[in-house]
């Protein structure tokens, strides 16, 4: 653009940004202190613990898939792939389609991403703002030459932080990204949780149908003998159509695994990412899981820095802290220095001013002292959450740690349950065949295997899954995780945003 006689761009530029500098450092100055609250971390609650009772050093076993005892190890960290603890590569390679497929996931990697750049975005405040516009006329008075009149003009506007409020809006920026980030590791957490889980489920699933099966196979066998028993006047036509309701009871259970099974399949599509019909027929069965024999227990001090919902509201203490030093700096005081520095070609000179103001509020009907006080209530809420949130994962690790305990004192009752019940059957069987005993009693004896059967698969499904919930409300190890690429990972450096004082901004 045409730049007035004396001056040329570059010298206009140079000189703003040099006037643009010098009034930032003069205003830098005045930079002199950050109201409202200085953020302290919550200290770890002392007197937390899991359980009221001593929990014992090792659980019970059995002898069967998924009965082998497991020892709680206090302070053993936690593997990052914690789920390659049960040693099935086929649930290796689910986990890993999902990390890298499921859309939750992804939406969570946005969000992070957003809340970064509004950091950067608040963080722009503390530099002066630089604008320039040029314009050119052309006159003819009457009986006059012709002019052409060209001025350029660069503005510089500058803001000082006097109280801290922008530092306080650039603090509660972090704390939102610092909030998305561990709802990124929430979402790893609970995504990677409802893989296992829901693998585990279809193989409970699987193997449930494969008893029911069995139990119908008995039950048509003891239909058969029932008839021939009939055949030669040893039994009533009443004995027959019992043995045949029970059998068709035992076929109607069928139907409802069967729709269980399908539906499991198809939230375990949903995780990975696929559509129902993309269903590679993978299949699972509990024989094929390892049970992990050694389980971590967090020491209780632990636990709030390992939980990514805690480590959440933590961000969100820490952002409603900050808003309250923002809405104070707003009841202040507001400083702006302005300056422009330009030309005009028809003169041939230059132009500069600048000047300073301050502005502060006389009567707002109270406004700016009620977004104070709803900055403080804000506060108040976030901080009880934070406890309630506290509460809450303490009563997980409680709820899993017992769990595991008890359901591995119920799968050992299950095994011999059923063991005694198939033996009770047999020999109820023989002794029918034999006319020892009533049918009444065989049939009693094929309703309690039926039912300890059935009862031990859920047992030893029960087994895996409260591992997995141990795993789940002790964090997941997310702190050693290495199973997604660093663009992906919540906690990877380039997510990491500069520590405040590491801005250069003059007098800050």
């Amino acid at each position: 653009m045409p730049i007035a006689r004396g001056y040329n761009s570059a010298a206009l530029i140079r000189e703003s940004l040099l006037g643009a500098v010098a009034i930032a450092v003069c205003a830098g100055g005045l930079s002199a202190c950050t109201v409202g609250l200085d953020f302290q971390r919550p200290d770890a609650p002392e007197a937390a613990g899991y359980t009221s009772e001593k929990l014992a050093s090792e659980t019970n076993s059995a002898d069967i898939s998924g009965g082998k005892a497991q020892r709680f190890v206090e302070a053993k960290d936690i593997p990052g792939q914690w789920w390659s603890l049960f040693h099935s590569d086929q649930l290796n390679s689910l986990v890993d389609e999902a990390l890298n497929a499921n859309p939750d996931l992804s939406a969570a990697q946005a969000a992070l991403r957003e809340a970064n750049e509004n950091v950067y975005a608040e963080q722009g405040a503390f530099f002066p703002t630089i604008s320039g516009s040029s314009s050119a006329t052309r006159q003819k008075a009457a009986g006059g030459p012709t002019l052409n009149v060209t001025s350029a003009t660069l503005s510089v506007s500058y803001s000082p932080d006097v109280f801290g409020g922008v530092r306080r809006e650039v603090e509660s920026a972090e704390s939102q990204a610092e909030f998305e980030r561990f709802q990124l590791e929430a979402t790893y957490l609970t995504l990677t949780s409802n893989v296992a889980n829901t693998a585990i489920t279809l193989a409970s699933l699987r193997n449930q149908i494969l008893a029911t099966e069995d139990i119908i196979k008995i039950e048509s066998e003891q239909l058969t003998l029932v008839k021939r028993q009939f055949e030669f006047g040893a039994v009533s036509n009443a004995d027959i159509l019992t043995q045949q309701a029970a059998l068709e009871q035992t076929r109607a259970t069928l139907p409802p695994l069967q729709k269980q099974l399908a539906q499991a399949r198809n939230q375990l599509m949903t995780y990975l990412g696929r559509y129902p019909n993309q269903d590679n027929g993978e299949s699972f069965d509990l024989a094929s899981l390892n049970l992990p024999e050694d389980l971590p227990v967090s020491l209780p001090s632990k636990l709030i820095e390992q939980r990514p919902d805690v480590r959440a509201a933590e961000a969100q203490l820490h952002e409603a802290s900050a808003n309250i030093g923002v809405a104070i700096a707003n009841q202040l005081p507001q400083f702006s220095i302005t300056g422009e520095l330009g030309s005009v070609f028809s003169a041939g000179t230059g132009i500069w001013d600048i000047a300073g103001a301050v502005a502060q509020s006389i009567f707002d009907g109270g406004a700016l002292e009620h977004r104070k006080r709803a900055a403080v209530a804000a506060y108040d809420q976030s901080k009880a959450q934070y406890r309630g949130t506290v509460l809450s994962a303490f009563q997980d690790v409680a709820n899993a740690l017992r769990a595991v305990e008890s359901d591995a004192d119920a799968l050992n009752a299950d095994a011999l349950a059923e063991r005694t019940a198939f033996e009770s059957l047999g020999l109820a069987r023989k002794q029918y065949q034999l006319g020892g005993t009533s049918y009444l009693n065989v049939l009693n004896a094929e309703q309690t295997y039926q039912n300890a059967l059935i009862n031990r698969v859920r047992a030893q499904a029960a087994r895996f899954s409260d591992t997995v919930a141990l795993f789940q409300a002790l964090g997941g190890g997310w702190w050693n995780r290495n199973d997604v690429p660093p663009q992906s990972k919540g906690s990877a450096d380039r997510f990491a945003l500069p520590p405040l004082q590491e801005i250069k901004v003059p007098g800050l």
